[in-house]
């Protein structure tokens, strides 16, 4: 039995879910539970054929932790045409690279801050 796109993807989600990097353990502590300025945070977030690292759906906000895989041009028209489509459905796509984590949680949380509550 040949599985449908939808299905895999929903597998697949699943199990990101279970299994994060450091860098989405570490900004997901700010994120869950509401403790980010009373916003609803989901992770590994299926939207259409995406699966999107953090998503609020209050506000449309898509969040992306980005590693060196997506320094590669084809990664880069990949991401580009996820952001288009994403868009298309009305999102707001931020993108932060994983030293950014490492190196300035303050700057991107205040960043995040911003777009929400501006």
């Amino acid at each position: 039995m040949r599985l449908m796109q939808s299905e895999v993807s929903y597998d697949l989600a699943r199990q990101q879910r279970k299994s994060k990097n450091p860098w989405e353990a570490k900004i997901w502590r700010c994120l869950r539970n509401r403790k980010f300025y009373g916003f609803k945070f989901k992770r590994q977030v299926r939207i259409g054929v995406y699966i999107v690292d953090f998503c609020c759906d209050e506000k449309r906000l898509i969040i992306e932790l980005d590693g060196g895989q997506h320094n590669s041009i084809d990664a880069k028209i990949k991401d580009l045409e996820r952001e288009v489509n994403l868009k298309n459905k009305d999102y707001k796509i931020m993108r932060f690279w994983n030293n950014e984590i490492d190196n300035n949680m303050e700057g991107v949380l205040e960043n995040i801050r911003k777009f929400l509550l501006d």
